[in-house]
């Protein structure tokens, strides 16, 4: 027998996030407000009160409740065609409506709160970090990596050119550019020859 209540809540939890979702779109994070997200989604604020305690974290999980689906490595045994396949599709994905933007706005209202930024790292920042190191790990013992590459310092430097663009010049990720960076990196990652 289903339990009514807990598929009420859930209804009521998905339309309260849907609402987050809309409005952000419409009026932008900085404009978002807990009393318009429960006029929007029917329900009355003290009902998005007692599951989510501040703004910051409701609209972090409305974010997350967006379709991530995809961006977890395959091993074909190509370690620069297998992270170019998640980096594409996570450049895809942060490269248009609606994720990019509502993303963007994440990202920045985790600079200001701590909770926001604990809970983004802890759901989704670690998750992906943790997938591409168990990759670049395979490929090092696969022998496709140098040895002593450091594999968390890699992480940082494929990473971080995808990130300064997103956030800080907003120019697009392009394959081309993932192309460069995946290029520019592997040159200092591959083992070198033995003489």
């Amino acid at each position: 027998m289903t339990d009514h209540r807990t598929t009420r809540t859930d209804d009521r939890a998905e339309a309260i996030m849907r609402a987050t979702l809309d409005l952000a779109r419409e009026v932008g994070y900085a404009k978002l407000s807990i009393e318009a997200v429960a006029a929007r989604a029917g329900v009355g604020k003290h009902t998005v009160y007692r599951r989510w305690h501040s703004r910051g974290l409701l609209f972090l999980d409305a974010v997350l409740s967006l379709n991530t689906e995809g961006l977890d490595h395959r091993d074909t045994g190509d370690i620069v065609a297998d992270l170019r396949e998640v980096m594409t599709k996570a450049a895809d994905l942060l490269g248009r409506p609606p994720w990019g933007p509502l993303y963007q706005d994440l990202i920045g209202e985790a600079q200001h709160d701590p909770e926001v930024a604990a809970a983004l790292n802890r759901r989704f920042i670690e998750p992906q970090t943790a997938n591409t190191l168990t990759r670049l790990k395979a490929a090092k013992a696969q022998g496709q990596l140098a040895p002593g590459f450091d594999l968390d310092l890699a992480f940082e430097i494929l990473s971080g050119p995808l990130y300064y663009r997103f956030l800080i010049t907003q120019q697009p990720v392009t394959h081309d550019y993932i192309d460069r960076v995946l290029h520019a990196v592997f040159a200092g990652m591959s083992p070198r020859p033995q003489v």
